[in-house]
């Protein structure tokens, strides 16, 4: 299989990466002919990215980063959360998050379970859903990738589930804001922007009121919008000054949102989201989370196909664990002639051949 931009996939390709709702429910099975109907509703619901089989690649298989079960466990927690206390009065709130409290952190364990127990980095790209409320699908991504970087880092089983928990409460504010702004499908104006901006103080004015909640949890909905040179908010606070679990699951929630398929924009590939962060790892972000983070996560997925600095193109087709922007490639043309016998080429091991283009047509 291969990875291809929607917008290029033509009808009559196969899909070869079944296409699945929060639930874990089949939409479109792998192995049918895409038609123009198909292809158009995956744009409407802003997939941009999608897998089709492909005659070289056929052998080219995608694993992804938790299983089924778990992935439906996780998404149906998140989501019967928000929705119980999106639909609840003041006084039952409290309740619902104790309540729930114990099934969050069982959920939060067996994710960090699977990464640590997991040989291969992070690659969201391969699971493709069509989700009706991307709060919930971004809230569980945001936990898996804290959680990546934190196990990257070495962090104590006691710090990881806390930050997997405030990882997957940070954006619970957003229960208290008007859906119609929520999920406004064009650019937000100022004053909607400033309205959404209330999530940070509404997720830790909630949260904080809860017995039964590490008081570090509260703190992961407040501050993971804050930025090391106090650019960012509510607050505005500078370096230490912002926890540490903030710091971490703010690079998380970033590198989701612009990763992530939305309506009204194209997700960016890993690489580009890689190159946002990489961006502000001076005066935004800590550098070390940085570098923790771009060893967790594939750069270039499996399936990618890339042009390389000599001339050569190829396709994913394995990652290089920790050395994740250098991956093996099988070599399918040179100099601009196709290859009758593809070969394998790992660069890891030739450090003077670099990537310079991704191939999404």
């Amino acid at each position: 299989m291969r990875l291809a931009s929607t917008k290029s996939v033509t009808p009559g390709m196969i899909l070869a990466q079944s296409i699945y709702n929060e639930n874990g429910v089949v939409l479109i099975q792998k192995g049918l002919k895409l038609t123009e109907k198909m292809l158009g509703r995956l744009l409407n619901q802003g997939i941009t990215y999608i897998y089709i089989e492909d005659e070289f690649t056929e052998d080219i298989y995608v694993e992804p980063v938790l299983s089924d079960k778990l992935r439906v466990d996780a998404s149906k927690t998140i989501k019967d959360i928000f929705l119980e206390l999106r639909e609840s009065g003041l006084k039952e709130r409290a309740y619902i998050l104790e309540k729930k409290g114990k099934k969050l952190a069982s959920v939060v364990e067996r994710i960090m379970e699977d990464i640590k127990s997991s040989e291969k980095s992070l690659s969201m790209l391969t699971e493709i859903f069509i989700t009706d409320d991307y709060i919930f699908h971004h809230s569980l991504n945001v936990t898996i990738y804290s959680l990546a970087i934190g196990v990257e880092m070495n962090l104590s089983n006691k710090k990881l589930t806390e930050i997997g928990i405030g990882a997957m409460l940070h954006d619970i504010g957003k229960i208290f804001i008007d859906p119609e702004i929520l999920q406004k499908p064009d650019k937000l104006s100022v004053e909607e922007f400033e309205i959404i901006k209330e999530h940070t103080t509404m997720g830790f004015d909630f949260l904080r009121k809860s017995a039964d909640m590490p008081a570090v949890v509260s703190h992961c909905a407040y501050q993971h919008h804050e930025r090391l040179d106090g650019s960012g908010y509510p607050r505005g606070i500078k370096g230490d000054e912002i926890h540490t679990y903030a710091k971490l699951i703010g690079i998380a929630d970033v590198f989701d949102a612009v990763t992530s398929n939305r309506v009204y924009r194209d997700a960016m590939l890993p690489h580009e989201g890689l190159e946002i962060i990489y961006a502000g790892a001076i005066n935004l972000f800590e550098k070390n989370m940085v570098e923790a983070f771009k060893r967790s996560i594939v750069v270039y997925p499996v399936g990618l196909s890339l042009q390389l600095s000599d001339g050569r193109e190829g396709v994913v087709v394995r990652q290089n664990k920790h050395i994740c922007d250098r991956p093996v490639i099988r070599i399918m043309s040179e100099d601009g002639k196709h290859m009758r016998t593809p070969y394998e080429l790992d660069l890891a091991s030739v450090i003077n051949v670099t990537v310079t283009a991704v191939i999404t047509d």
